[in-house]
């Protein structure tokens, strides 16, 4: 296995241990009524792509085309979270997972990359 492979399969194994452990708790968390629907379905989509991540790191060569739907992922949260904190409409702990999924992002586009640039 080459290195570029090991690499996008640590970074994708581990973003989806870390994204399990962070998105479950979420369950159990009180909700603003009329925004139950809407938060269930986001951590629900969320998890399910920790199944993707993991399927990515079992064959990262396989599934390498999946890798850049993978970053836009990452950007779809971690971007807002920011944005809203910068504008005082979201707090820290929100503000720093965003900042965790941007690098994640961020590790996820290098993986492509090295991937592509190996093939």
């Amino acid at each position: 296995m080459s290195s570029e492979t090991v690499f996008a399969s640590r970074v994708f194994r581990w973003s989806a241990i870390y994204g399990v452990i962070a998105l479950v708790p979420a369950y159990f968390m009180p909700v603003p009524d009329p925004w139950h629907l809407p938060y269930l379905g986001f951590v629900g989509l969320a998890l399910v792509f920790q199944g993707v991540f993991w399927v990515i790191a079992s064959d990262p060569q396989r599934f390498m085309p999946l890798m850049p739907v993978c970053i836009w992922e990452k950007l779809c949260f971690g971007i807002p979270a920011l944005a809203f904190f910068a504008r005082g409409q979201a707090d820290a702990a929100s503000a720093a997972f965003g900042a965790i999924d941007l690098f994640l992002g961020a590790l996820f586009f290098l993986a492509w990359r090295r991937m592509r640039a190996a093939t």
